[in-house]
């Protein structure tokens, strides 16, 4: 499901009132304080991928807040993670304060009280999605909220270049609906958080649940290489290959499978992407690891019906 508002064309007396509920609708029950008493602008638009809200929020300067109220008001019991795009934000939550500036983003849980400051003209996307989403305990993720995770190295940066793209093609027909590229984002996601948690003491099945996140985040980084093997993964985390395939196996695919799937759907943004149409099938499949152009086509086949270059041509015609 689409959603978009706008407070362009209505009174200027009503339109942080309009503001006000409708974040309070798409989101959860909030209060909100505009930083002047005169007209407010703001845009909310965004989707639905299965249960990922993902929205695009762009304000004047602001401040909302989830109190207890408003916690009693309802509660779905979801994370929340912002990602700046434009000016900055500042949120507090568990005693913790985090100034947002492009590209950097963070969590924060919609069952304990929050505030979002905008003190300029911002622009913030917005995913929300239930809390037994991410693979790691409650009890670790709630010491990481309000917490800045720069999106300019390490694994948060992959997660905030993948948000921002994300940002750009919030509008695209074959963003829409989905479930694996919202499934991709949170597993991202769970990857920047767990390298910052301490599992030490942690219950083994959450302490594997981390470590496969971990591996996949490996893998995400490592795609380009058609050579990479069980072998390298397991290697690389410091576990036997029989290990490494029986945690793929708990997860229900098999390392092969999961590669290969990552490589497919790395292949399709590009195909879709109007900034790389001048690239070959050949030169985008050897990008992300599958140099023989005859496999891609028959593995692309297999994985979305269609040809690479049917795929193509098939985003081309949404777009247009």
């Amino acid at each position: 499901m689409s959603y978009a508002l706008t407070t362009a064309g209505v009174p200027a007396a009503q339109q942080f009132e309009v503001w006000e509920s409708a974040v309070s609708q798409t989101f959860v029950p909030l209060t909100a304080t505009p930083a002047t008493g005169s007209g407010f602008r703001g845009r909310l638009r965004g989707q639905d991928l299965g249960s990922v809200g993902v929205y695009e929020a762009t304000a004047d300067p602001h401040t909302v807040r989830r109190t207890e109220r408003t916690i009693s008001r309802a509660d779905p019991e979801v994370y929340k993670l912002s990602l700046q795009l434009r000016g900055t934000a500042k949120l507090a939550q568990d005693g913790r304060k985090a100034t947002l500036d492009p590209g950097d983003f963070a969590i924060y849980d919609t069952t304990r009280p929050y505030t979002m400051a905008f003190d300029e003209f911002a622009s913030t996307l917005v995913l929300m999605f239930p809390r037994d989403m991410l693979c790691l305990p409650a009890g670790h993720v709630a010491g990481l909220t309000a917490t800045r995770f720069s999106g300019g190295q390490g694994v948060s940066g992959i997660v905030s270049t993948t948000l921002v793209q994300l940002a750009r093609n919030l509008d695209d027909p074959q963003v829409h609906g989905s479930l694996r590229l919202a499934r991709n984002v949170v597993d991202l996601l769970g990857t920047a958080l767990a390298d910052r948690a301490d599992y030490r003491d942690v219950p083994a099945e959450s302490s594997r649940a981390a470590l496969l996140v971990k591996i996949r985040s490996f893998v995400e980084a490592n795609l380009d290489d058609p050579g990479l093997s069980p072998g390298d993964i397991a290697a690389a985390h410091h576990i036997s290959t029989r290990y490494l395939h029986k945690l793929f196996s708990e997860a229900g695919t098999t390392v092969s499978a999961y590669i290969r799937h990552r490589r497919l759907e790395r292949c399709g943004q590009d195909l879709a992407d109007p900034a790389k149409q001048r690239l070959s099938i050949g030169v985008i499949g050897a990008r992300w690891g599958l140099p023989d152009a005859s496999y891609l086509s028959r593995a692309f086949r297999t994985e979305y019906g269609m040809s690479p270059s049917e795929y193509r041509r098939r985003g081309a015609r949404h777009r247009g």
